[in-house]
This record gives C-alpha cells, sequence and structure tokens, in this order.
C-alpha cells in the first residue's frame, strides 16, 4: 500500500510547475473560504465550540489531506458527523468525544489495512440517501436552540425539542431576526456569485456586523484561542477502561460514518475529474488524521464533499490545494479570531439550516416517488427515520435489512412454464419429433432457484401428466440455484424417474452445472441427458442421447 501510495504520490507531481502551484494556491484560498463557516459553524453544533470546529479543518486539511487517496479529497468537520456528537457530549462531556474520535480513528485505520474499502458499495442507494435525509433533520432540528435564542435540556434532540413544551418557549427576536436574515440571504445569494465568494461567508458577515453595530443580545461564538493546541484536548491519563467499553459503539457510528462519507465523497469527485481514487489509502488517511486530531483538540473529520467539489471546480491539481486551505485558516484563525469570536450563534444556526436542507439528495428523492419505486421509498423512509430514533449504525443495518427482505421477495418470484414439444419450432424434421417426443413435456424455468422457491420447484412434479415419458428442463434463465432448491430439485428428479420418466437438462450456466455437479444431480440425470439447448436434445435419436453440454 505504501508502495502504491508513493507512486501515486509521484505521478501526481509530474510535472507541477509554477502554473500548477498557482492552481493550487487560488483553489486552496477558494476552499478556504468555503471551509471556514463551516468549520465553525459545525464546531458549535456538535456540542464543542467554533474553536474545535477550526482546529479540525486546519489539522484534517494537513494530515488527512496529505494521506489521501486522491488528490481532490478535502477534509474537515461535517454537518452528518456533527449531528452524531450532540449525544456523545451530553452523555460524555469532550473528553469522550475525544476518546470515540481516537477510537473510531482506529477502526479506520484497520479498514483501511484490512482493505474494506469497496463494503460501502454494497449499501443501496436509497439507503445512502435516507441517512443523509435523516442526518440533515438532525442537523437542522439541533440548531433550534441557537436559531430562536433558547436554551433546552436532554441528551438528544428529540428530549431537547420536549423540553420547549415543558420548560416553556421564549424566543430571542434579535437571534430569530438574524437567523432568518442568514437563510434567506443565501436562498437569494446568485449561484454564480458562490464561485467567486460563497454566500455563507457574506451572509455571516453581514449579521455579525448588523448584530454588533446595533448591539443586538445575542449569544455570540466567544473566544477563539489562539493556538492549535488548546487546553480541552485528549488526556491520555483520564482514560477508563469501562469508559472505552461504554464509547464503542459511538466510535464505531463515527468511523461508519467517516467511511461512507469520505467513499462516497471520492467515488462522486472521482467521476467528476475523471481520475482514479484509491479507497483503501483514504480509509488509511481518515483512520490516521482521526487518531491524531483527538490530542489537538479536534473532533471527528471526514471528507466533506461540498469543499471537494468546491476543490474541483477551482481548478486544484494536486493536493497541495488541501494545504494551501489548512493554511489560510491557520492565519485566519490568527488574524481574525476577535472578529470570529463576535459572530452570533443565530447566523451560525442559519447557515446550518440551509446546509441541512442543501445536503439532502433532492434529485435522487425525486427519481424515487415520481417513478413510484415502492422498494427504494421503503428502504429511504425506513433509514431516514431509523436516523432519527436510533443512531447510524442501526439506521444502516435497518436499511440493508429491508434492502434483503426486499431482494429475496423479488427472487422468489420464480417463473415455471411447462409446454408440450412444438415440432412447429424446429427446422429438423417435425413429424418424426413428434412421433419420438410426441408426449413429452418442456419445463421452463426462469429466475433464481433459492430457498424461497423450493415449494414452486416440488410442486412442478403435480402438473407433469402420467403419461408423459420425458421430460426436459431448459434453465436458461435460472442466475443462480442454493443448497436448498438443489435438494428440491433432486427430489423432484427421483421422483420423475420413480415414474420411468428420462429426465434431461439444457442451457445450464457454468455456476448452475457446478452447484448441480457437488450436489449429485447431474450424476442422477446423466451426462448424456444433458444439452446445450432444447433444439439439441429433441433433434437427438432418443436411444442413443450424445451429450451436447
Amino acid at each position: 500500500m505504501i508502495k502504491s501510495f508513493l507512486s501515486g504520490l509521484k505521478q501526481e507531481f509530474s510535472g507541477y510547475n509554477a502554473k500548477s502551484l498557482s492552481k493550487d494556491l487560488m483553489a486552496g484560498i477558494t476552499v478556504a473560504a468555503v471551509a471556514l463557516p463551516l468549520a465553525l459553524a459545525f464546531g458549535v453544533s456538535s456540542g464543542a465550540d467554533a474553536a474545535a470546529g477550526l482546529i479540525t479543518a486546519i489539522i484534517a486539511g494537513i494530515v488527512i489531506g496529505s494521506l489521501s487517496g486522491a488528490f481532490y479529497q478535502i477534509s474537515g468537520p461535517t454537518g452528518a458527523m456533527a449531528a452524531i456528537l450532540i449525544s456523545i457530549v451530553a452523555k460524555y462531556q469532550m473528553q469522550g468525544v475525544f476518546l470515540a474520535t481516537l477510537m473510531a480513528g482506529v477502526f479506520m485505520l484497520l479498514a483501511g489495512v484490512f482493505r474494506l474499502g469497496k463494503l460501502t458499495s454494497y449499501i443501496p442507494a436509497p439507503v445512502i440517501t435516507g441517512f443523509t435525509s435523516g442526518i440533515s433533520i438532525l442537523i437542522a432540528a439541533g440548531q433550534l436552540d441557537n436559531f430562536f435564542g433558547v436554551k433546552s435540556v436532554g441528551e438528544d434532540v428529540i428530549e431537547r425539542i420536549g423540553s420547549y413544551f415543558s420548560l416553556g418557549f421564549h424566543p430571542n427576536l434579535y437571534a430569530l431576526c438574524v437567523g432568518l436574515f442568514v437563510i434567506l440571504f443565501m436562498i437569494a445569494y446568485p449561484k454564480k456569485w458562490n464561485a467567486v465568494v460563497p454566500g455563507s461567508l457574506v451572509a455571516i458577515i453581514l449579521a455579525t456586523g448588523v448584530a454588533s453595530l446595533l448591539s443586538f443580545d445575542i449569544a455570540r461564538v466567544g473566544e477563539i484561542p489562539k493556538t492549535l493546541l488548546p487546553a480541552e484536548r485528549l488526556n491520555l491519563a483520564k482514560i477508563e477502561i469501562h469508559t472505552l467499553i461504554r464509547l464503542a459503539s459511538p466510535a464505531f457510528s463515527i468511523a461508519m460514518l467517516g467511511m461512507i462519507e469520505s467513499l462516497l465523497c471520492g467515488s462522486s469527485a472521482s467521476r467528476m475529474t475523471g481520475k482514479p481514487f484509491n479507497s483503501d489509502q483514504e480509509l488509511v488517511a481518515q483512520g490516521i488524521g482521526n487518531i491524531v486530531l483527538p490530542f489537538f483538540g479536534g473532533i471527528p473529520a471526514t471528507a466533506a464533499i461540498a469543499r471537494t467539489s468546491v476543490a474541483v471546480k477551482s481548478g486544484a491539481v494536486t493536493r497541495v490545494t488541501g494545504l494551501v486551505h489548512a493554511l489560510v485558516l491557520v492565519v485566519s484563525m490568527f488574524l481574525l479570531a476577535p472578529v470570529m469570536s463576535s459572530i452570533p450563534l443565530a447566523a451560525l444556526a442559519g447557515v446550518l439550516m440551509v446546509t441541512a436542507f442543501r445536503m439532502n439528495e433532492w434529485s435522487a428523492i425525486r427519481y424515487m416517488f415520481s417513478r413510484k419505486f415502492k422498494g427504494a421509498i421503503l428502504k429511504y423512509l425506513v433509514t431516514m427515520a431509523a436516523t432519527g430514533i436510533f443512531d447510524l449504525t442501526t439506521a444502516i443495518a435497518l436499511g440493508v435489512l429491508v434492502a434483503l427482505l426486499l431482494l429475496v421477495r423479488r427472487l422468489s418470484k420464480l417463473e415455471i412454464n411447462i409446454d408440450a414439444v412444438d415440432a412447429n419450432r424446429l427446422s429438423a424434421d417435425g413429424e418424426a419429433i413428434c412421433r419420438r417426443y410426441g408426449s413429452a413435456r418442456v419445463v421452463y424455468i426462469a429466475g433464481a432457484m433459492i430457498f424461497a422457491n423450493t415449494s414452486a420447484v416440488e410442486g412442478i412434479l403435480a402438473n407433469i401428466p402420467i403419461d408423459c415419458d420425458t421430460v426436459f428442463f431448459s434453465m436458461r434463465g435460472v442466475s443462480y440455484l442454493d443448497v436448498s432448491c438443489a435438494q428440491s430439485f433432486e427430489g423432484l428428479v427421483l421422483s420423475l424417474q420413480k415414474r420411468g420418466v428420462r429426465v434431461g437438462c439444457c442451457g445450464l450456466s457454468s455456476e448452475t452445472r457446478r452447484t448441480m455437479e457437488r450436489s449429485g444431480i447431474l450424476a442422477l440425470i446423466g451426462e448424456e441427458n444433458v444439452f446445450w439447448s432444447i433444439d439439441r436434445a429433441l433433434t437427438q435419436d432418443c436411444g442413443c442421447l450424445e451429450t451436447q453440454a
């Protein structure tokens, strides 16, 4: 893996010159402009603080960006990850978040070392879309406190919203006005201007300026420390075994989300650029980055499609873009800390609500619902609901389980048709064939012969006439034959042979043939009764059938 990474790195920087550097510099500055407000917002929304989000973007940009599976990957804090961290902060405080991040980093590193980067390709698209929508709802709901300028209590979003009714709901009109201004401004902001200056950044600057000028009594971001080693960071001396055990499940959820987000981001960017993406190397980079982050007081990081797509569209050439973006954020931390500390939390809440809405895969959602794909809609709704009610890991598991159940249901629809021999469809002597196979039957089977279809296979016997002397099974449409159905098919063949019926098989795929060989069905039928097609079978001398398979 190291050799492959170094080889790719050498190829990436082959022919690198001043022109390439200028493109990376401009792309890095543009990405930093997008990343700055998001880093502050995601830091606050996670239950940590704005400084934690900023530090995460900086360290992830340097460490993960240097080791990533492709030059265009830009990592940092994300909204989806922030939604998971809220409950962890409530239960275990920031030391719990740091420890869970470290454990998640180890999980991702191991996944990369054991080359599990392709596993996410087995998660159905509606499940991914469903958990993305579920996360977007959690992000938006988690910002209600800052948006309305109120304070709720509870360990999760549902409990916090419920506390509005028990504690009373008295919104701060200043906070509400600032939040609404940011939302409306970002919606109205021209898309073509986003390529130059992000609407979220402009909205925050304007909201902060107005709130400071008019001395609005609303919550602010607070002090931004001018250091990458804040006082609040992982303390190894405080780690206890029972805490590690309790955090194993949240850490696994963080790792799963980090893997899914990063690999989906890489796949999407790879299609945009036409450049290869090394999924296993990406997991190694994400793992190392998340192992390092807690020691700097950072929260979990993943590759982010918003920042990555900006890097691609801005003309990024190499991973220098990610390093430049991180350095610009460092400069911002030291030079703009006093300004950033005055940003209203309601303004960041507005940015996150718009971001949450936009992160939904609306084209995929419209596609499912407009074309009434019931199975896809069910997978989407189950996963979205489970994301809000349970956690990411459970939501993904339930979504995949529903997908598997629907797949089994679809595969269980085995098509079986039994016909008499139609000599008119053959080019050979039809009269001779009619005399030879007048009482024969052809059983056409199409679909997957799996455990769910054993009763359908066993039911074939009842539909074979008593006077039938030959049965040919046309199995060209059989995509798969499992052990359960193989046993049922063997019983069917034995029952037919006991009635004195000759049994033949036609059009076996290589995989179906192997299963029939291993189960002993071919030995029972006899190789001389196995044919390439029904035509071949019917044109052979019934007393001297030659092998055509």
